[in-house]
Order: C-alpha cells, then sequence, then structure tokens
C-alpha cells in the first residue's frame, strides 16, 4: 500500500480540488515560480488547494494573496483544468481539478509568497523562454484570446 504524503496531495485517493487565477495586465500575465513540490522551479498560474468548507471564489482570492500579496476579485470561470501526473510505475501521483478564474487586482504589494519563489508580471512574448507546468501556456493563450464565458458556480 502507498501511504498518502504531502497533506493527501500526493498518490491521493481521489483528485484533489484547487483553484488558479489568470490575471492579466495589458501584454503581461502573473505567474508564479513554484517554491513547492510538485515541479518545483516550474512557473505557473497562483493558485491552490481548496480547504473544506470554502468557496471556490474564496480559495483563489486567498491563494493568489498567499502567493503574490495581491488583493484581487474572483469574475468568471475562464476553464477548468484537470491535471493527471503519473509516477514512473504509473501509478497517479497527483491528480488536481483545477477551476481557473479569471481575477482583477484591487490593491496589494507585489512579492513572492509562502510557497512561491518568485511572483511576477511576464510579457506574452517571454512566455516560451519559461519552464512552466505542462497546460499552463495553453491556458493563458486561450484565455487571453477570449471573451469570459458564462459558467458560474451553482450553489442551493
Amino acid at each position: 500500500m502507498v501511504v498518502s504524503a504531502n497533506g493527501g496531495r500526493q498518490f491521493p485517493l481521489r483528485p484533489v480540488l484547487g483553484v488558479g487565477a489568470l490575471i492579466f495586465d495589458s501584454d503581461r500575465v502573473l505567474l508564479v515560480e513554484r517554491g513547492s513540490p510538485p515541479l518545483v522551479g516550474y512557473w505557473s498560474l497562483p493558485g491552490g488547494c481548496v480547504e473544506t468548507g470554502e468557496r471556490l471564489e474564496e480559495a483563489v482570492v486567498r491563494e493568489v494573496f498567499e502567493e503574490t500579496g495581491l488583493d484581487v476579485t474572483a469574475d468568471r470561470i475562464a476553464v477548468i483544468f484537470e491535471r493527471i501526473m503519473p509516477a514512473e510505475s504509473g501509478v497517479c501521483e497527483y491528480h488536481y481539478v483545477l477551476v481557473d478564474f479569471y481575477c482583477t487586482v484591487r490593491g496589494g504589494q507585489l512579492h513572492p509568497g509562502d510557497d512561491s519563489k518568485r511572483a511576477e508580471w511576464v510579457s506574452f512574448d517571454k512566455l516560451p523562454d519559461l519552464p512552466m507546468t505542462e497546460g499552463t501556456l495553453e491556458v493563458i493563450e486561450a484565455c487571453r484570446t477570449r471573451p469570459a464565458t458564462c459558467p458560474y458556480v451553482a450553489r442551493p
């Protein structure tokens, strides 16, 4: 039996729910360089796991603040992204379902947070030069060229 580590994220019994933020500023996007496993040193959208009892919008606002120091609003859902990362043995080592939101900066001071090495505005033309988590570049390119969709979170 494989014991789940990393807060239940590694070798999970079921997918882990997370959120991400697409924050655009003219010809730039806000990215963070990961400072914690998995994928240390890779660049990705700010975001993280949803805590039990936390609404998706609250989670993305909290995660962006923790990773970048910026206060944002969670606007519309941009995309739902699934990342499955198998171990060398073929067993699923990580499985995330990420709800990415378009977000707008309301304030704060940009600086790397608790599990980020760096937080930076990156121009679109520099994106191909960065080591990025799989799928991140494609999500950014797709979401920057299409208008916000109308999906919403339905709640009883």
